[in-house]
């Protein structure tokens, strides 16, 4: 009779190690599988943004690494973040090419709305896409070029075309068309937009600063 204590504590302790053991196990295979989905993220994140930075810019235009070569730059007011943003920089031959900025549209409806804005040396946008926002679904989510051909209607736009003061929604006097039944996100995709070409053009020669005295082997 004065083995049983005995025995259970060692059945308790030999419970345990298992436990132990399956914990162990456990932890090294959440470990593992959280660094092999890490780098599949990763991966697939920069896969997409590949693909979206040549919809905004094409590859044919330009002969550097467009998505190393970058710069950081900060403007609350024009680029609507408080942290720096990237911006892409494209050169063919040697010269100056286009920029691809990377603006926040802090007013959408529902949220922040992260913007590629492409904008060629002339200052003639080159395309737009949004990369990441939380807009209502069947409403402001037509800002989606895969939704919504509406996004498209920037390609080629500049601050002359149309003026200054016809970048609004047409509610709001403008020349762009706003989505039936929401009016917020087009009104704050158009603002980012417009304030896009406005850093540009102040900042234009900063912006390629260095960049062409690498010259053409820069990919």
């Amino acid at each position: 009779m004065a083995a049983e204590p005995e025995s259970l504590v060692g059945r308790m302790g030999s419970a345990a190690g298992v436990l132990a053991v399956f914990a162990a196990v456990g932890v090294g295979l959440v470990a593992f599988t959280e660094d092999a989905t890490r780098d599949r993220i990763e991966a697939n994140e920069r896969a997409f943004l590949l693909r979206t930075l040549h919809d905004v810019l094409p590859p044919a235009r330009y002969d550097n690494d467009v998505f190393n070569d970058t710069i950081q730059v900060s403007d609350l007011e024009l680029l609507g973040s408080e942290d720096p943003v990237t911006v892409y920089r494209a050169f063919r031959g040697n010269r100056p090419a286009a920029v691809i900025l990377t603006p926040v549209a802090p007013n959408g409806y529902s949220g922040p709305i992260r913007l590629l804005v492409g904008i060629d040396v002339d200052g003639r946008i080159t395309g737009v896409r949004a990369t990441s926002h939380r807009e209502t679904p069947g409403l402001g989510d037509a800002i989606d070029s895969g939704r919504s051909d509406w996004i498209l209607g920037f390609e080629g736009r500049s601050l002359g075309n149309p003026d200054l003061g016809a970048w609004a929604v047409k509610r709001d006097g403008g020349a762009f068309d706003q989505f039936t039944g929401a009016t917020v996100t087009p009104r704050a995709v158009v603002k980012a937009v417009r304030n896009a070409l406005v850093y540009f053009a102040a900042h234009r020669d900063a912006l390629f600063a260095d960049g062409a005295a690498r010259g053409p082997d820069r990919q």
